[in-house]
């Protein structure tokens, strides 16, 4: 049986995860649409990698992203890692001496800029749409291209349109304003990627010290015409990963490998969760000022875990009580 270690990075729009052997080479990786369900989207993924390459052993386990908690506790985790950390150490395995990180997801879009393989500054965005993979299938989906056609049409253009970026209402009330104007897709492709590109570099990447090597990751690091356009943009060579689309998760099982190695043991709860049925529920705890919002869940009535609070009183209560519900 071999041993592997796990990665997996549970997002608002995808759950990734990946198998690394020793060399940290990724050897199967899924990446899947988390569709409000990450618990169920998790133990799916996982069996569709154990039945792909049969029975394995798990020495590590890393979690990382907005679900990075829920999927530690259900795994049972050897180290949990925002995004930030995760996404830095993945860039470095690929290229050693990297400077700054751009990655641009479903829903977020975030820039790390490293000085000797350490995270010195960051910016992430989380609130404007513009130049996330969302905003691009959906502008994709208007102009009638399949978006993995996107950016292979952005480099036929001979004369890109220019497209107001600053935000994603205007760039698409403008983009429909070329059309009607008549210009050729793909001068409107090309030109809507140079400015959400515009629009990145203006936002998160304002005031940051921007030096190559430059690694692009995340699902839109897919998309030629986003790729040439940061590479005029910014007047350097753009590396793209192999499996950029999984970085996250990557970064955490390469720190799972460490953390393990380090204590000498894994907490990985065993493949078998995957044929165990969960329920999560939250509720708000008004016992303080601080009104937090717990998460709970459960398994066969037992409850599991509970997280969110800030004064740990719902989380400790896990560690002392066997608890059914009432």
């Amino acid at each position: 049986m071999k041993n592997y270690y796990l990665g997996v990075d549970v997002g608002s729009v995808s759950t990734n995860i990946v198998l690394l052997d020793e060399e940290e080479n990724v050897i199967i990786k899924k990446y899947l649409r988390t569709q409000g369900k990450p618990l169920v989207i998790l133990q799916n993924g996982l069996r569709e990698i154990k039945n792909e390459i049969g029975d394995f052993k798990v020495k590590g386990v890393g979690t990382t992203g907005s679900g990075r908690h829920l999927a530690s506790i259900i795994l049972g985790a050897d180290i949990v890692k925002n995004e930030i950390t995760s996404h830095a150490i993945a860039a470095l395995n690929y290229v050693p001496n990297v400077k700054t990180v751009l990655e641009i997801g479903g829903q977020d879009s975030k820039i790390i800029i490293l000085k000797d393989g350490i995270v010195t500054d960051f910016a992430m965005n989380t609130v404007c749409a513009a130049g996330t993979g969302s905003f691009l299938d959906r502008q994709a989906a208007r102009l009638g291209v399949e978006i993995n056609d996107f950016g292979k049409l952005a480099l036929k253009s001979k004369n890109p349109v220019r497209i107001a970026g600053r935000c994603a209402v205007f760039a698409e009330s403008d983009m429909i304003h070329k059309q009607q104007l008549g210009h050729n897709q793909e001068d409107i492709i090309l030109g809507l990627c140079q400015a959400l590109v515009r629009n990145y570099l203006n936002n998160i990447g304002k005031g940051k010290d921007i030096q190559g090597p430059i690694v692009f990751q995340g699902g839109v690091a897919a998309n030629e015409g986003i790729k040439q356009s940061f590479k005029q943009a910014l007047n350097t060579e753009i590396y793209v990963p192999k499996h950029h689309d999984v970085m996250g998760a990557i970064g955490a099982g390469i720190l799972a490998k460490e953390e393990v190695k380090s204590k000498g043991k894994t907490n990985f709860k065993g493949i078998d969760i995957t044929d165990i049925e969960y329920k999560v529920r939250g509720f708000e705890c008004n016992d303080c000022a601080n009104m937090c919002e717990v998460v709970e869940i459960t398994s066969d009535d037992k409850v599991i875990a509970r997280y969110g609070d800030k004064c740990g009183k719902w989380t400790d209560s896990i560690n002392t009580n066997d608890e059914k519900l009432a």
